[in-house]
């Protein structure tokens, strides 16, 4: 029996809890109200990662390639633009999505809802505003209120400080820092462990409250991620390709098994190796190939990108909140900062997520529910990751005036 119950796979606990949350909200609503502090302990233990692992992941991100942004400086600096265009199309399309389809309509999040709306309505946003609240007064500061813009800003002055002293000097620090990032690894992983009991809690809290239209909802924000993916595939990544030059028919051939393995595993790191190689049997560079993509995996996620637009937003229709477009612009440019560097994490879109929703002071109630459908999303956004990525790596060798068409013949197998 204990055999059995190890082969579970996370995927599959999470699941079973969705199903027992469903069950006990519509069977017996007043024993799952009172599961709620479950569901907030949860909540609380990913509140309580958020500032060390983004701190200590950003500024290893940015001083920890500093030798190299300086031997490849041209190639470094243009591809940090055509990432930061890439990446900010993709917060469109996604921020357009959510606000047609409206997937998070309807859900309601309980006694927080009244108090998040409170909150967020007293923020008034102006561009000096932004300017003032984004350079942190104290960094111990911005951590205990996790004011995650503010950690942000200061992790990148830290960072490119860092990077500008001596190796003797530098070196201890990140060691410091790797070892810190390590460490909440391993914390994330204890708390993703009791992920099972917080999300059946949460799923079980909002169905006793708002009954099974919460599934339907859940259901349609999936469907919304999905359908947003394919429009930035064919309305941003085919352009980029057609507009510089790249055989696209080759292309796909060229990343259609690594793209397979990333959306069977929800992986990006089992297919980074095989689409490395096949960059490369596709004409880029090694040196090219060996800098673009795994400085792609930092600054250029695109599908976790669109998520957390989508995602964002969704808790805020959820909530019942009203959300201007000017709020959501400034929630847009708090994600574009706050995701960079830390991509690599494992739930590292969850952990943003989290940020960004405690800075504009909204329920986290939002997260634990979707996590419930998050390991259906993940597999389609990691797929459009490291599609994104080989692009970015043919897009550069293209500019640098390095790109060499491989034969039809390397792909057919």
């Amino acid at each position: 029996m204990l055999v059995r119950l190890r082969r579970i796979s996370f995927t599959q606990w999470i699941l079973i809890s969705m199903a027992i949350g469903v069950l006990l909200g519509a069977l017996f609503p007043a024993f799952a109200l009172g599961l709620k502090p479950l569901s907030t302990i949860f909540l609380r233990l990913i509140k309580s990662l958020i500032v060390p692992l983004i701190f200590s992941t950003l500024v290893i991100g940015i001083a920890g390639h500093g030798d190299d942004m300086k031997k490849v400086g041209r190639l470094a600096l243009r591809s940090i633009i055509y990432f930061e265009v890439v990446t900010t199309l993709a917060l469109a399309v996604g921020l357009l999505a959510v606000n047609l389809v409206k997937p998070g309509v309807g859900i309601g999040l309980g006694s927080a809802t009244a108090e998040a709306g409170e909150q967020f309505a007293q923020k008034k946003v102006t561009l000096a505003g932004v300017i003032e609240h984004a350079v942190p007064q104290s960094f111990f500061e911005a951590a205990a209120s996790n004011e995650v813009l503010q950690v942000v800003i200061f992790a990148i002055l830290f960072a490119v400080a860092l990077s500008r002293v001596k190796d003797e000097q530098k070196r201890p620090m990140l060691g410091l820092l790797e070892s810190l990032s390590e460490v909440m690894f391993k914390f994330v992983a204890l708390v993703m462990a009791f992920a099972p009991f917080g999300i059946g809690a949460a799923i079980a809290v909002t169905v006793a409250t708002s009954g099974f239209g919460v599934l339907k909802n859940l259901g349609l924000l999936v469907l919304t991620l999905y359908g947003a993916l394919i429009v930035f595939a064919l309305c941003v990544l085919v352009p980029v390709a057609l507009i510089f030059k790249i055989p696209l028919a080759e292309f796909v051939r060229a990343v259609r098994q690594p793209a397979l393995i990333a959306f069977s595993t929800a992986s990006s790191e089992a297919a980074l190796p095989r689409a490395m190689q096949a960059m490369e049997r596709f004409g880029v560079p090694r040196r090219i190939v060996a800098f673009v993509m795994p400085a792609g995996y930092s600054f250029n996620l695109d599908g976790s990108t669109l998520y957390l637009a989508l995602a964002s937003v969704f808790v805020a229709q959820a909530a019942g909140i009203d959300m201007p477009l000017s709020q959501q612009l400034f929630m847009m440019l708090t994600l574009m900062l706050t995701s960079k560097g830390v991509a690599a994490v494992p739930r590292s879109s969850l952990v943003i997520l989290s940020g960004a929703l405690t800075s504009f002071g909204l329920p986290l109630q939002g997260v634990a529910l979707i996590l419930g459908v998050d390991a259906f999303m993940d597999m389609a956004r990691t797929s459009i990751n490291l599609v994104g990525n080989c692009l970015a790596t043919v897009v550069m060798a293209r500019w640098e005036g390095e790109f060499r068409s491989a034969s039809k013949a390397d792909f057919r197998s």
